[in-house]
C-alpha cells in the first residue's frame, strides 16, 4: 500500500512511529515535517477529547443522554443519514425516548413516540422554530417573505388564503383535469409503448418513480399551478425546475452557504422562475390572459392580510413556487411507493380494480370517471393510499429550532430522578413519525404493507387515524382556520399542529386519481420486489432500479 505525498511516493509502516521516521526521510525541511506532524496528530488529539469529553466529564444531569460518536463536528451524521429509522431505533433501545445526537456540529435533542410527536409538533412558536431550522434551505428556493422567510404569523395567513384555492368546488374541477393529464401521458410517453399498441399480451416495464415524477408535475401544473403553467411546460421550464430542485438537498440543507455551481444554478433558477409567475399574475391584472379555470394564482389574486395589506405579486410568485416544489416532491414519491406495492400485490390492485368495476360501470362495459366525492368514498383505494404513507412517509424527521430552554413534559432525568430533561436554547428538537408510523409495539406486522389493516374499526390503524382527525371535534384555529391538531397520534403522513400540510386534501385527490386511472389502464407486476428506501435525499424515494413490468388491462 502507498500513499502520495508532495509527488512523492513512499511506503506505509503498520505503525505510526514507523509511519512517522520513513515520512520524514522524504520532507525537506523542518517546517513540512511540522505539516506532516500537524495534519496527523490534530484531527488524533480532536478525537481523543471528544472521547474523553463523553466518557470522563461529568454531564448535567437536567441533559438528555448523548449518543457516544468518536468524531466531533461530525458526530453521528453517516448513522444518522444512511438510515435514519434504524440509527433511531437502535439509539431508543440504548438511550430511551428521548436522548440526543450531534449532526455536522448540530445538537438534535430526538422525542420518540406518540408524546415525542406531542413534544415537537404541538409546541409553542415562542420555544420551538420551525423557521429558524428550516429558512436557510427553503427560502433560496421558494424566495423571500413566504412560507419560513416571514414570521409564522404572517405564514398562517398565507396558508388562509392558500385554502381558498383548495375549496371544494375547485377540487370537483380538478377530477376531471387530473384523470384527463394521467391517460393522455399512458397513451403519449415513450415508457408506454405497449400501452399505445393495445396488445393485451405483450409485457413492456417502466420505472414508476419516473413516470409518477412528470405525471404529478403534469397534473398539479393543471390543476394548482393553472392553463398558464401548464402550457410552457416545455424544455426551458424543465430545466429551471431540474436546477432549482439541485438545491434542495440535505447538502444544501446542512450547507446552505457553499461556493457551488449548483447552488448558483439554483438561485438564477429562483429568479428567472419567479420572473415566470409575476408575468402570468401581470397578464391576467392587464386583461390579456386567456385563463378562465380555477386555480391557485387567481385564489391568492386580490386576498389582504388583517393589516389591509395586499398580497404581493413576488409573494404569489414565491408561493407558488412553494406549491410546485413541495408538492411535487411528496405526491410522486407516494404514487411511486404505492405503484410498487401494487404490482407487488397484484391481487389487491386486481380488488382496487374491481372496486372500480363496482361503482363506475357503464352500461357498454367502460368505466365512467369517479366524482370527488366517490373517489373519497372508496375504502379500499382510501386504505391503500393510508397505507403507502404509514409505511413511506414523505419526510422522516421534522426538526425545531428551540428558542428558550424547554421541559421535556414526562421524562425523568437519572440520575437525580426528580428533575425533568431540559433541552438547551440553541439545540434542535427532532420527531420522527416514520418510527412511531413503524413501531412494532403499536402496529400488527408493521413492517408489511398491508392496506386491509385500516378496515378494521377497532383497529390500531383507524384509532390512531380518528386521533389524527381528531374525530371528538377538538379542531385547533392557528390562523387559517379551524383544523385537526393531530399532534399526540402515531400516525402523522401529513405533519401535525400548525405546520400541518394544508395540501393534504388535494394529495388525496391527486393520488386517488392518478392511482386509480392507472390501475384500471394496466396491469402491473414487479418480480424483484419493492425496492428498499433511499435516505439520501429530502423526500424518502425507493432505490434504483424501480421498474415495473405491466401490460394493457383487458377489460378497461
Amino acid at each position: 500500500m502507498v500513499l502520495g505525498l508532495n509527488s512523492t511516493v513512499f511506503p506505509l509502516h503498520d505503525t505510526w512511529s514507523g509511519y512517522l521516521v520513513e515520512a520524514q526521510r522524504y520532507l525537506p525541511n523542518s517546517t513540512s515535517r511540522f505539516a506532516l506532524l500537524a495534519f496527523i496528530n490534530i484531527p488524533l488529539i480532536a478525537v481523543v477529547l471528544n472521547v474523553l469529553r463523553q466518557l470522563v466529564l461529568p454531564k448535567h444531569p437536567s441533559l438528555p443522554p448523548e449518543v457516544f460518536h468518536f468524531l466531533p463536528f461530525i458526530g453521528s451524521a453517516p448513522g444518522y443519514g444512511n438510515d435514519p429509522i434504524a440509527f433511531l431505533d437502535s439509539c431508543r433501545k440504548k438511550y430511551g425516548d428521548v436522548f440526543t445526537f450531534v449532526l455536522l456540529g448540530r445538537k438534535m435533542t430526538v422525542a420518540l413516540g406518540s408524546a415525542g410527536n406531542n413534544f415537537v409538533l404541538g409546541g409553542k412558536v415562542a420555544n420551538l422554530s420551525a423557521e429558524d431550522a428550516y429558512t436557510h434551505l427553503t427560502t433560496p428556493v421558494f424566495g423571500k417573505d413566504v412560507v419560513y422567510d416571514c414570521p409564522n404569523e404572517k405564514l398562517m395567513e398565507q396558508k388562509k388564503f392558500m385554502k381558498v384555492g383548495l375549496s371544494t368546488d375547485n377540487m370537483r374541477a380538478y377530477v376531471e383535469m387530473i384523470e384527463n393529464e394521467v391517460s393522455e401521458f399512458l397513451r403519449k410517453d415513450p415508457s408506454f409503448r405497449i400501452f399505445q399498441m393495445n396488445d393485451v399480451n405483450e409485457w413492456g416495464q417502466f420505472d414508476a418513480l419516473k413516470a409518477t415524477s412528470e405525471m404529478t408535475i403534469l397534473t398539479a401544473s393543471r390543476t394548482l399551478q393553472g392553463k398558464e403553467v401548464r402550457g410552457n411546460l416545455d424544455a426551458t421550464f424543465a430545466q429551471l425546475f431540474t436546477d432549482l430542485d439541485g438545491g434542495f438537498t440535505p447538502l444544501n440543507f446542512m450547507f446552505p452557504n457553499l461556493p457551488l455551481e449548483s447552488y448558483r444554478k439554483r438561485d438564477r433558477a429562483q429568479t428567472k422562475m419567479a420572473e415566470f409567475y409575476i408575468n402570468i399574475i401581470k397578464a391576467r391584472k392587464e386583461g390579456t390572459s386567456t385563463n378562465d379555470e380555477p386555480d391557485m394564482i387567481s385564489a391568492l389574486m386580490g386576498q389582504t392580510y388583517r393589516n389591509g395589506t395586499p398580497l404581493p405579486d413576488h409573494e404569489i410568485a414565491h408561493i407558488m413556487i412553494a406549491l410546485l416544489m413541495a408538492g411535487q416532491h411528496t405526491s410522486s414519491a407516494t404514487a411511486a411507493w404505492a405503484l410498487l406495492h401494487l404490482a407487488d400485490n397484484p391481487e389487491i390492485a386486481e380488488e382496487l380494480y374491481q372496486e372500480q368495476v363496482k361503482h363506475f360501470s357503464n352500461p357498454d362495459g367502460t368505466l365512467r370517471l369517479a366524482t370527488y366525492e366517490e373517489l373519497k368514498s372508496l375504502p379500499l383505494l382510501d386504505s391503500v393510499i393510508r397505507e403507502t404513507l404509514r409505511m413511506h412517509p414523505p419526510i422522516h424527521s421534522i426538526m425545531r429550532y428551540v428558542r428558550a430552554d424547554l421541559v421535556v413534559p414526562g421524562t425523568l432525568s437519572a440520575p437525580s430522578k426528580d428533575s425533568q430533561y431540559v433541552v438547551p436554547k440553541g439545540h434542535y428538537v427532532l420527531a420522527s413519525p416514520a418510527v412511531s408510523q413503524a413501531d412494532k409495539s403499536l402496529w400488527l406486522r408493521a413492517e408489511e404493507w398491508m392496506p386491509s389493516r385500516w378496515t378494521d374499526p377497532e383497529g390500531q390503524a383507524q384509532q390512531a387515524f380518528k386521533q389524527y382527525a381528531d374525530e371528538n371535534g377538538e379542531k385547533v384555529d392557528y390562523g387559517f382556520g379551524a383544523v385537526s391538531k393531530g399532534t399526540e397520534s402515531p400516525y402523522q403522513p401529513f405533519g401535525a399542529g400548525r405546520h400541518r400540510c394544508i395540501g393534504e386534501q388535494f394529495a388525496y385527490l391527486q393520488l386517488g386519481t392518478l392511482i386509480s386511472t392507472v390501475v384500471r389502464s394496466i396491469e402491473m407486476r414487479i418480480p424483484g420486489g419493492v425496492p428498499p428506501p433511499n435516505y439520501h435525499t429530502m423526500i424518502t424515494l425507493p432505490k434504483a432500479p424501480r421498474n415495473i413490468t405491466y401490460r394493457r388491462r383487458k377489460f378497461e
